[in-house]
């Protein structure tokens, strides 16, 4: 039996809107096709799959996720869009994915580039947070950095280690601050035949507004 205590909304609307990045990504179908079933096969992921297709919280549900995916649930940092699950970070947005064969994919080429051989592990670190999640991904992507006899041979610190990102502060009021993540490549629908979409999260609230668009 759900509750009737929903996931926190936020109706207040900003006059000013910063805008702190925006990603855009193509739509797969074969790639996305293979990612809903190994949701299926996952015990965690079928569970959320339920959480979101119910109208209010199950805590009999919720109780039956492991301890990562119960707090990240919680604290909205999941949402599901065309049968596929996106995880929430303080500026992005990454599908999440579980078959270890993607996993895999996801480690080789997000780390090996064809024109300036491996990357550090913390450029690794953004582009695979950038694209995909899945559980305790930092530690693996140390653990492949750390195997990789071809990293370790040609990665040689070479002068000045470069600076740190500047700090983002954490907004203190609804829509101060938003993310922005655009999908394209979507069958067009609708009357105006919209074959894109805009999704805008506010960083404070983690609601979200979706916005069909033209690419």
């Amino acid at each position: 039996m759900g509750t009737r205590k929903g996931y926190p909304e936020c109706d207040s609307e900003g006059t000013e809107t910063p805008i702190l990045g925006i990603s855009s990504s193509e739509k797969h179908t074969e790639l996305f096709n293979a990612v809903m079933k190994t949701y299926s096969k996952h015990k965690q992921c079928a569970i959320l799959l339920q959480l979101f297709q119910q109208k209010y919280r199950s805590p009999e549900l919720e109780s039956q996720l492991e301890e990562h995916w119960l707090r990240a649930i919680r604290t909205i940092n999941f949402f599901l869009m065309d049968g596929l699950l996106y995880h929430r970070a303080k500026h992005t947005s990454a599908l999440t994915i579980i078959g270890r064969d993607h996993i895999s994919v996801i480690l080789k080429e997000r780390n090996d580039c064809p024109y300036i051989g491996h990357m550090s592990e913390d450029r690794t670190n953004e582009r695979v947070e950038s694209t995909a999640w899945w559980p305790r991904w930092e530690q693996e992507v140390s653990e492949y950095i750390n195997t990789c006899e071809r990293f370790q041979k040609s990665n040689r610190k070479h002068g000045k280690k470069n600076g740190l990102v500047q700090h983002i502060e954490d907004p203190k009021h609804p829509w101060e601050a938003v993310n922005m993540d655009w999908v394209t490549g979507l069958f067009p629908g609708g009357k105006e035949n919209f074959n894109a979409c805009l999704i805008i999260v506010d960083m404070f609230s983690k609601s979200m507004r979706c916005l069909p668009c033209h690419k």
